[in-house]
């Protein structure tokens, strides 16, 4: 009919370049398949795997787990960023070693910050001026008024470096068991640096590091005084029985008191355990013998620290032939 030819889509569309016949392999090309589902931790980086993989090694490089107090807590083997101007102030004088120290933009400089800056001039600790929302993101939100230091990670010994520690007087190393507060740390380095000692042994885990806490109660003995980290602390100790050394540990029912201490001109190993769990069980065993300090009935037991100190000086009294 030639009506018909003039409705709506009667009429057969026709491009400028004439009609297409076939698709010319384009529909081929499409159906072709892309290969494997990549791997979600390489190449999918909105993958779950993929954030949790990120995740793993920022924890392993030191950077997760921010505390929120004047410094940040830091694992073995980490940086630490110490916040606050009578915190970095303390520490500057205390000779806790910096990597950088940061101040504020425009900061209303008080004398902490004028001698904060003079301190890390003298000791070439180089001075960056920070703009204050960096200086937030690098303290971790604490308050640290203007005034930020890094504290660069410890480089501990082996504890077989500590047989090869040229010190004068009789060999003796002292080990932490459990002590789990870095001031305690600190005390123990500045009695050992006090009394005679070549080092200090620290297990791996469940243990202080050197943060910058126990490099500020350690008054400047961390820097003269080796401090080694141990894997397996019953394996170090088995490593220095076989050197030629005795093994000594502190608890409040050992069978030998401090001053009857027979040991004291050989060489030592003191074991300090913690105060409330005191010496683990395979460390005492390991221990060639077991020495309380005497004390009054009222006191049950002493701070780890000065349990340590008391000991050491005694050693260093018995081995002068002081009366």
């Amino acid at each position: 009919m030639a009506g018909n030819s003039r409705r709506r889509g009667a009429v057969r569309k026709t491009s400028k370049k004439g009609p297409t016949v076939g698709s010319g392999g384009q529909r081929r090309r499409g159906l072709e398949g892309r290969g494997p589902t990549p791997k979600a931790a390489e190449r999918r980086p909105s993958h779950p795997a993929a954030r949790a993989a990120r995740r793993a090694e920022k924890a392993a490089d030191g950077r997760g787990g921010q505390g929120r107090g004047g410094s940040r807590k830091a694992a073995k083997g980490s940086t630490e960023i110490v916040a606050g101007r009578n915190s970095v102030l303390e520490a500057l004088r205390t000779q806790v070693p910096g990597s950088t120290l940061y101040v504020a933009s425009r900061i209303d400089s008080d004398d902490r910050v004028r001698e904060a800056i003079t301190l890390a001039t003298e000791r070439d600790i180089p001075v960056l001026e920070t703009p204050r929302g960096e200086l937030d993101r690098l303290t971790d939100g604490a308050v640290h008024q203007g005034l930020a230091m890094q504290v660069p990670p410890y480089d501990y010994l082996h504890p077989d470096d500590l047989l090869e520690v040229e010190l004068p007087g009789l060999p003796l190393i002292v080990a932490l068991d459990g002590i789990t507060d870095p001031r305690n740390l600190g005390a123990i380095i500045r009695s050992a640096g006090a009394f005679g000692a070549h080092g200090v042994v620290v297990p791996e885990r469940r243990s202080a590091g050197m943060t910058a806490a126990a490099w500020k109660t350690s008054a400047g003995a961390a820097a003269r005084i080796p401090v080694a980290l141990a894997t397996n602390l019953t394996r170090a100790l088995e490593g220095y029985r076989k050197a030629g050394f005795f093994v000594i540990g502190l608890d409040a029912d050992g069978d030998v008191e401090l001053p009857g201490l027979a040991l004291a001109d050989q060489p030592l190993v003191v074991v300090v355990g913690s105060e409330g769990k005191g010496l683990s069980r395979l460390v005492a065993e390991t221990c060639d013998q077991i020495v309380s300090i005497p004390m009054s009935s009222v006191t049950e037991s002493l701070n780890a620290g000065i349990a340590a100190g008391v000991s050491l000086y005694e050693i260093a009294r018995q081995r002068a032939g002081l009366p």
